[in-house]
């Protein structure tokens, strides 16, 4: 019993030297990610949930969600839609903020949703809506401009003002034109 006892303690020890360095919202970002991805439910959810509030954190609090429930909540009409919902939805529910196509199509397939056509093509178009960016390696991660659409749906026209507020405009070189 003893031996546990130390083993512990250790663990402890190399978890709080880690986390020291962090804010406390980070630290408490990184001891729900940990949580989540060791599957350990309801983890002092009390606290988390109170934190969050006082700290204006904008992710939802039905951490409990299905797939299906979330994707019947946020209604997405498009495919672009539908993939920016599936990524926001690994991103906060399941901990991976960095995914594949292949992450989303199985995604989708636990969510009960139709088939998509054609998953790359979808993702590829989510990322040229600014709503998905690369995370190297061929993987992809959930935008802030993405993140703030998925969290004004189903209301369209506030998802589509916050992802337009967000949008940079891109600036063109003028070239001179070239004389014959």
């Amino acid at each position: 019993m003893g031996e546990n006892k130390t083993k512990d303690l250790e663990v402890l020890t190399k978890i709080v030297t880690a986390l020291k360095p962090l804010d406390q919202e980070a630290q408490v970002r990184t001891l729900q990610a940990v949580a989540t991805f060791l599957g350990i439910s309801n983890f002092n959810k009390s606290y988390f949930d109170q934190e969050q509030k006082s700290r204006g954190i904008s992710f939802t609090e039905n951490r409990d969600m299905s797939a299906k429930e979330f994707i019947r909540e946020k209604a997405p009409k498009t495919d672009i839609e539908r993939i920016a919902c599936l990524a926001y939805y690994l991103t906060h529910y399941r901990a991976t903020p960095y995914f594949k196509t292949i992450d989303l199509s199985n995604l989708n397939t636990e969510a009960a949703q139709p088939k998509l056509s054609n998953a790359a093509f979808a993702v590829v178009n989510a990322t040229n809506a600014g709503l998905l960016v690369p995370a190297g390696k061929g993987a992809k991660q959930l935008s802030s401009s993405g993140e703030l659409f998925v969290q004004a749906l189903p209301d369209r026209e506030a998802a589509k003002t916050n992802i337009s507020n967000l949008r940079s405009k891109k600036r063109f070189k003028k070239h001179p034109k070239k004389e014959n």
